[in-house]
């Protein structure tokens, strides 16, 4: 009976405990997404929601034919499948550089992380200026001016622009995937690089059959996370480009944020947002699967 009694009082007090993050994710989660699926039906013009007019799958039938609906997913899924394999790679580059226990390798690893802890608009205010196509006040134009170089419009070209900012973001999120890296390398024993160094194997086999088969899990969960942080890119078309030149870099979230507040066409913005949901869901479902499967 006192069995009982205590388990009643456990199961009362872990509902109290997790009922304020419950109650948070409905506010800020659930409840706002099922608006959001709400006002795809609908024609909202966010400056007068007092004319709010059910009008069906009339916005979804305009965004399957809207180019620039299109060139926003190819925008998205070219920065997603360029970005992620760079920054893990690069990731684990620097995991492996600070992976050691040399002296002064702290100093190191705070360097590396410090670009994310880094507000990403004042890390894209900077990357703006260091990209600046005139070499008086463009940093790598300046080097490239100095080297004997034309001028490269880094930002202002179409053939540039979202290689540029590409580079940038994989520089700037290298370091939180680096750090898990430097995690997954302090889970594996020092007893199997012995065994392969016994066997013969020097630091490159050591790398592929020892090293990499240890961070597999930490790589697909590194790549999980990697591609839905691309998927959702924003601040950085935002502060530096605008969505231009000619489109280059608009993106899906940054086309939902425009049509939304910038043409108050809320509705559609919503119908926008509900179909990027799917192809997010959908491309974490399917890369779930692809992992279990391995």
């Amino acid at each position: 009976m006192q069995k009982t009694v205590n388990k009643a009082s456990e199961r009362k007090a872990a509902y109290i405990f997790i009922l304020p993050a419950v109650v948070l994710l409905a506010a800020f989660l659930i409840y706002p997404s099922l608006q959001t699926v709400r006002y795809a039906f609908t024609d909202y013009n966010i400056m007068r929601p007092d004319r709010i007019v059910f009008c069906g799958f009339n916005n979804f039938a305009e965004l399957f034919q809207d180019k620039d609906f299109w060139i926003a997913v190819k925008n998205t899924l070219y920065f997603t499948i360029l970005v992620v394999p760079f920054q893990t790679v690069l990731a684990l580059a620097l995991a492996l550089l600070i992976s050691s226990r040399r002296r002064g390798v702290s100093i190191f690893r705070a360097a590396y992380f410090s670009p994310q802890v880094t507000s990403m608009v004042v890390v894209a205010i900077l990357w703006t200026v260091m990209y600046n196509s005139s070499p008086d006040s463009g940093l790598l134009n300046a080097r490239r001016f100095n080297l004997g170089l034309v001028p490269c419009g880094f930002l202002n070209d179409p053939n540039t622009a979202m290689n540029s900012i590409i580079f940038m973001s994989a520089w700037q999120g290298a370091g939180y995937q680096m750090m898990i890296f430097l995690a997954g390398l302090q889970g594996i024993s020092a007893e199997q690089y012995e065994a392969a160094s016994i066997d013969g194997a020097g630091k490159i086999a050591s790398f592929f059959y020892v090293t990499l088969p240890g961070l597999k899990n930490v790589i697909q969960y590194v790549v999980m996370i990697t591609v839905i942080q691309a998927m959702k890119l924003f601040t950085q078309p935002y502060v530096m480009t605008k969505g231009g030149p000619q489109n280059s870099t608009r993106t899906l979230v940054y086309y939902i944020y425009e049509q939304g507040f910038q043409k108050r066409n809320f509705g559609y913005a919503c119908a926008v947002a509900a179909v990027f949901f799917v192809i997010v869901i959908s491309l974490s479902l399917g890369m779930k699967k692809i992992i279990k499967a391995e």
